[in-house]
């Protein structure tokens, strides 16, 4: 299967520590892997490599094809990304980050209003279109920053913990959502704590100890290795 995100040799030091070590993995077309790792094993910090927010210290990053280094805009406008902290412009309000995250990726004003539509729905946000960021909770935030990532297509999506700050509802409908996103063509790369999200959306796994890569393989295999470890 197509090959959409190669992570090759990955190393990065902060202030002079070792903190990810010759990571290597790479995820398929219409495939969820998961990140997996207990709390400093370097997930976070290998998802803000992936979306150039952390440098390298050595190693190579590519999106169909597209070097992070060396073609940065093309790869940047390869993805989208979802933090574990919604990162909204005070300024700007619920739908003026929409028509942002539209005009950045070019998304037809059609198929834009109509996205709008179904995600503002779904996430019970379709009173809020008007309302500025320090007017919303934080749960409200997430659900904003949410639908901005999955208002274009794109080849990969990044979520850092997504279920982080949802609702019940919310993160049932951002569950389905990512898994038509994936079937529609999307290869996404996800972090999180909550083992059983695991079982329920990833293809395959990647386990990180301490900076490096532990063990990857199917989900199943995930499950075998967490039974024998308990």
């Amino acid at each position: 299967m197509e090959m959409v995100l190669e992570v090759k040799n990955c190393s990065v030091d902060i202030q002079k520590e070792r903190i990810l070590k010759d990571i290597s993995f790479h995820v398929r077309r219409k495939e969820i892997v998961a990140l997996v790792g207990h709390n400093g094993a370097g997930k976070s910090t290998l998802m803000k490599t992936m979306i150039g927010s952390r440098d390298k210290l050595s190693g190579t990053l590519s999106i169909t094809g597209n070097d992070q280094d060396k073609h940065y805009k093309a790869y940047k406008r390869n993805f989208t990304y979802i933090p574990e902290e919604p990162l909204l412009f005070n300024e700007l309000t619920v739908y003026h980050h929409f028509k942002l995250y539209q005009k950045s990726y070019s998304v037809p004003e059609d198929v834009f209003e109509n996205r709008v539509r179904t995600y503002t729905k779904g996430f019970e946000l379709e009173d809020k279109l008007d309302e500025y960021p320090e007017a919303l909770s934080k749960g409200m935030r997430q659900k904003v920053q949410t639908i901005c990532a999955l208002l274009p297509d794109v080849p990969v999506l990044f979520i850092d913990e997504p279920f982080m700050g949802l609702d019940v509802y919310a993160g049932h409908f951002l569950e389905e959502e990512l898994v038509r996103k994936k079937t529609q063509g999307a290869s996404i790369v996800l972090t999180t704590h909550q083992l059983e999200k695991v079982s329920e959306l990833a293809d395959r796994y990647v386990m990180l100890v301490e900076g490096e890569v532990s063990s990857s393989g199917d989900v199943s295999e995930f499950h075998e290795l967490e039974r024998r470890s308990t």
